[in-house]
């Protein structure tokens, strides 16, 4: 083999074993690291014209171990709608997490709020990850209120409508990659 040839060759191995280092540093006693199935995590706010307060914050995760079952998703998300002191806020622990491409799913039942009726009931949220300038639907856009929805089966959400307002985070996606 050429020199150019050896060269593009172990080029090329280094980026195939950087390329499976997905995740958080290994240690030497932790051993190698599984990448997880799937995963929203981020904050960030949403852009209304009239000058609403929206905060969006995820940590969903799939284990690797459950990739089969998106209904083994685990972790939390929460929430908050504010405008001029009047809103409420909730936090959800995720019951469902599916991922493709840029786009998550995720849903989960509101453990607490400031909202009366919602703890309880389930929601889902829907995220586009595309950069700085993601957005976000949720469940609760057709109904007017997550008090209002009766039976919201798991892993449901609307179209991504809602934009996150510049500069104010970045929600990130790891694509699910189920063995079918």
């Amino acid at each position: 083999m050429n020199r150019r040839t050896k060269t593009v060759v172990l080029c090329c191995a280094l980026l195939m074993l950087t390329a499976g280092t997905v995740g958080p540093a290994a240690t030497a006693t932790d051993g190698p690291q599984e990448r997880e199935a799937a995963a929203l995590t981020g904050t960030a706010k949403l852009y209304r014209s009239a000058g609403d307060d929206i905060t969006f914050s995820f940590d969903a995760h799939l284990a690797a171990k459950d990739t089969a079952d998106p209904t083994k998703a685990t972790g939390t998300f929460e929430w908050s709608h504010y405008l001029d002191g009047e809103g409420a806020r909730a936090k959800a622990k995720v019951d469902c997490l599916v991922t493709g491409g840029k786009v998550a799913v995720v849903s989960g039942v509101i453990t607490s709020s400031d909202l009366p009726g919602a703890e309880g009931r389930r929601v889902g949220i829907t995220v586009h990850d595309v950069g700085h300038r993601d957005r976000l639907g949720y469940s609760w856009a057709a109904t007017g209120s997550p008090v209002e929805t009766k039976e919201l089966p798991k892993c449901v959400g609307s179209a991504p409508f809602e934009k996150v307002r510049k500069g104010t985070g970045d929600f990130t996606v790891v694509p699910w990659r189920p063995d079918f």
